[in-house]
């Protein structure tokens, strides 16, 4: 028997409501890769493996370099922000004051790599990624210590894992980090922090969660499933999916 074109319309207006509203319920991040010092050359293999991480766990990211995307109203659509590879003065007064309300009110926070590059004179924000960069040596192969392998970001890599990366020295390191990777500076040469070389870390600050993590300078990075799975974990921890302790 024919169905009626009421019924029809019915029927095609449910199914269209019914993906809306799973539509709706995935969470969303933003990615947001501005530079006004060095611009990685991996920031678009970034972009499109975090993409195809949203994608694969169920969730939306979409991107942007620019600023006045971060302003208070369009903030709250998203669980997180992203830094990936973001250099120098990014934000002006207003900007920076939208962020920190955005912080403060739970949401999220996701360093990569550059992240600790930016915003040398905006002291909230040093303490939020947790360090700033100094100086880095030539891109070598190095040991990092997996001293935390209870985490969603961390569980599936070894205790000593090594790879090759552009390694970062600090300044101004916070003393509320929970660290999950140090790097072993006797592995390689150009280390200058000593013992006390933190290269991925996450911690509660001002009412939002903060994860950050100084590898993610190479190209290469985003096809590594090991650095991929790590990135993720501080992803879903910094947008309150899951619990980083496992």
């Amino acid at each position: 028997m024919p169905k009626s074109p009421v019924f029809v319309l019915l029927t095609i207006f449910l199914i269209l409501a019914l993906s809306g509203n799973s539509f709706a319920k995935k969470k969303k991040i933003l990615v947001f890769s501005k530079t006004s010092g060095f611009h990685h050359s991996s920031i678009p293999a970034g972009i499109m493996a975090i993409q195809r991480l949203a994608i694969e766990n169920k969730f939306i990211a979409d991107t942007t370099t620019d600023a006045t995307k971060i302003n208070t109203a369009n903030l709250k659509q998203y669980a997180a922000v992203v830094f990936l590879n973001t250099t120098g003065d990014i934000f002006n007064e207003q900007q920076e004051k939208a962020f920190e309300q955005y912080i403060r009110s739970g949401a999220g926070f996701v360093g990569v790599h550059a992240a600790t590059d930016t915003e040398f004179d905006w002291p909230w924000f040093g303490k939020l990624v947790g360090a700033y960069f100094v100086k880095h040596p030539a891109q070598q192969v190095a040991e990092l210590n997996v001293i935390n392998r209870k985490t969603i970001s961390t569980a599936h890599l070894p205790e000593v894992w090594k790879r090759k990366d552009e390694w970062y020295n600090f300044k101004d390191i916070s003393n509320d980090l929970k660290v999950l990777i140090s790097i072993n500076e006797d592995s390689y040469k150009g280390g200058s922090n000593g013992t006390n070389h933190p290269m991925a870390w996450y911690h509660d600050f001002d009412g939002g969660r903060a994860f950050y993590t100084g590898l993610g300078h190479t190209e290469e990075s985003y096809t590594d499933p090991l650095f991929l799975q790590h990135l993720l974990g501080g992803i879903q921890y910094a947008m309150g999916l899951k619990r980083m302790e496992q």
